[in-house]
């Protein structure tokens, strides 16, 4: 039998593991900017991560909710949407870079790193005054008044 027209690989998984294990390999390149993995998962995260940045880069409600839905965790897809893919405005497309770096000693596979090409800045937390600190305060003016 032929493999015309199959896209993807299947890394010996059925078909909700290997989007679970891809949402999650997502999420954590996301959340941690550079991560290592095998060079066939780094390669098939970048057809899945590129698609999301773009979807991210329009950043209107709908694809900000295929962005949520697109990864495992809302705090990764809020940190992709709102402080990662402004960075990233000025490219179409190339957004990661894949690089080999080692073989694993176990089974002998080929790792890679995969990272956003764009060196990437903290973008500043707005700072929001905690609700705690305000009823705080009224109760020490209750017993201020007694």
């Amino acid at each position: 039998m032929h493999r015309h027209g199959y896209k993807g690989r299947k890394f010996g998984r059925e078909t909700d593991q290997r989007r679970a294990l891809i949402k999650g390999l997502a999420t954590s390149l996301v959340i941690e900017e550079r991560i290592e993995t095998t060079l066939p998962k780094a390669k098939e995260l970048t057809r899945y991560i590129e698609k999301l940045i773009t979807k991210a880069k329009k950043g209107d409600l709908a694809n900000r909710r295929r962005v949520i839905a697109g990864l495992s965790t809302q705090v990764a897809a809020i940190k992709l949407v709102d402080q990662i893919a402004p960075q990233l405005a000025g490219r179409t497309s190339g957004h990661v870079r894949v690089a080999r770096t080692r073989i694993r000693v176990g089974d002998g596979a080929q790792m890679a790193v995969i990272e956003f090409v764009d060196e990437l800045k903290d973008m500043p937390k707005e700072d929001k005054k905690p609700a705690a600190k305000p009823a705080a305060k009224k109760s020490v003016a209750k017993k201020e008044a007694n």
